[in-house]
């Protein structure tokens, strides 16, 4: 017995050096740490079960027999973060450059499958120079085995993409169809095709960093949900986002302690400035709303005129959305509508209730969000929100102009609450456009068409730029002094609590995607 047993510890320590010392060194000096080290790292003291550490590769053509190291370049297993059971894989660039083979894509499915079993999250530490070319179709197929399995589980549990390295060709395609996907600054990259596919077909030369690093795909694209500066603040965030989430689609996040006061905010009645038109930052509205420093934005650097992030009022976790005065003023975009839409269903899968906090002039105009599909990203969030069933609360603190304020969680759309500020104003438009489309031949036929224009811009603003007109037809629920929004929504949150709403039976709905 006791040489056997040697065999399996001498077994177990080749698992544990991957690659080897050499290329181990080789990820330290890339300021990278290793599978290993990020598992150990994101994972509570001593909890991480590994599965599958023996597993090699099958593949005997190409010298690949005489290239044997246990595990195949990923590590997978569970453990628990923050006591909450997690299940996790981690690729090791130090074995084949973390390439999936037939085994590497196997040992994956099987974590995939128990997670989807048990119902507990899934985080992928995604560092894969890709396929491996040496077992051919064997490992595309791999890809797909996994891409099956991610839709299998969308909705069902959450699923946390971390890009810790290299992630290219098919590979992109599972961290994008998980819920979020993180990306580490100067160390990670994605792209369908590399720089030189890119050179040789479009004859542009550009830098793997450029075409698919965290900076371009946190503020072009959109792709990346969040960055961080490096290995050890990615697994952070991964940390503190699972904070706000339950373990599967059949529970509701687990609530932290807190103890209420009064709840009556003083600094949210001189955000808003009296001008209309002069910006303000959402944010602060936000923090004076929100238990202390309990805000994490999603999408930070993506299509800032609106907002998406979690948060915790009265220690339950809650999604917000809010348009943003200081960018764009505000407006709905095709960006800002696929950021928002993307992020309402999520919450709305996982029994998070939703927050939105509205300002906005309406949809951004022009030939360019014409030409690139307004029409149909703007109905992605008219679509996420009437179709979501969690509690839905909107406050609006100044502008709801147009089709936009229907978009925005209106109460025609089925949300359960809606307040106003004092400064709030419903309408089809601003008072100016309205006044000189409706009053054009008076001012025009006026001996100061200027001065007539004034009044009736203010005769319009009367009736209209106010939330009176509104709550009198009961599409808004109550006006509210500023300093009373953190109360109000605590009340009015907790009443929404146990909210049950039946939907048509159907397979699914056809989202405009």
């Amino acid at each position: 017995m006791e040489s056997k047993i040697k065999t399996l510890n001498e077994k177990m320590r080749l698992a544990a050096l991957g690659g080897g010392e050499s290329r181990i060194e080789k990820q330290h000096a890339k300021k990278k740490l290793t599978a290993r080290e990020r598992i150990t790292y994101l994972l509570d003291d001593g909890s991480f079960e590994e599965i599958g550490a023996l597993v090699t590769h099958r593949t005997k053509d190409f010298g690949m027999e005489n290239q044997q190291f246990y595990g195949d370049g990923v590590i997978t297993g569970y453990g628990t973060i923050h006591r909450r059971l997690v299940y996790v894989f981690a690729q090791d660039f130090t074995v084949f450059g973390g390439s999936l083979s037939e085994t590497h894509a196997e040992k994956i499915c099987k974590i995939m499958d128990l997670a989807l079993k048990v119902g507990a999250p899934l985080i992928g530490l995604n560092d894969s120079g890709g396929a491996r070319i040496q077992e051919g179709v064997r490992s595309l197929g791999g890809y797909a085995d996994i891409f099956y399995r991610n839709v299998q589980a969308s909705g069902v549990i959450p699923q946390i993409s971390a890009i810790m390295g290299p992630c290219a060709g098919g590979a992109v395609y599972s961290p994008a169809m998980t819920d979020f996907t993180m990306m580490v600054e100067d160390t990670s990259y994605m792209f369908v095709t590399g720089p030189n596919v890119v050179k040789t077909v479009t004859n542009e030369e550009v830098t793997s960093e450029e075409l698919g690093g965290a900076s371009t795909h946190s503020v072009k694209s959109g792709v990346a949900h969040i960055t961080a500066s490096n290995d050890v603040a990615c697994l952070e965030d991964i940390k503190q986002l699972l904070s706000y989430l339950p373990q599967n689609n059949r529970e509701k996040p687990s609530r932290l302690p807190i103890d209420l006061g009064t709840e009556i905010r003083q600094e949210l009645t001189t955000i808003v400035p009296e001008n209309p038109n002069k910006p303000y930052d959402m944010h602060a509205v936000i923090q004076g709303i929100i238990d202390e420093d309990s805000f994490f934005e999603i999408h930070k650097n993506y299509a800032e005129n609106i907002i998406v992030g979690f948060a915790r009022l009265g220690g339950e976790s809650i999604g917000i959305v809010a348009n943003q005065p200081l960018f764009l003023a505000g407006v709905l975009d095709v960006d800002s509508a696929k950021k928002a839409a993307r992020f309402v269903r999520f919450c709305d899968c996982f029994n998070i209730p939703l927050l939105v906090l509205e300002d906005v002039p309406g949809f951004l105009p022009g030939t360019d969000q014409e030409w690139n599909g307004i029409i149909v990203h703007g109905a992605k969030l008219l679509y996420a929100f009437s179709e979501a069933t969690v509690p839905r609360v909107t406050v609006i603190t100044r502008k709801a102009y147009g089709g936009a304020y229907d978009v925005m969680n209106s109460k025609h759309i089925g949300a359960d609450m809606n307040f106003a500020w004092p400064s709030a104003e419903i309408a089809v438009m601003g008072a100016k456009g309205a006044a000189e489309i409706i009053f054009k031949k008076e001012i025009s036929n006026a001996k100061d068409p200027e001065q007539k224009w004034k009044e009736k811009e203010a005769e319009y603003a009367e009736l209209f730029a106010n939330p009176y007109s509104a709550a009198e037809r009961g599409f808004i629920d109550e006006v509210i002094l500023p300093q009373d929004t953190r109360r109000k929504l605590l009340k009015a949150f907790a009443m929404l609590a146990n909210k049950e709403e039946v939907r048509p039976k159907r397979k699914h709905g056809n989202i405009p995607l």
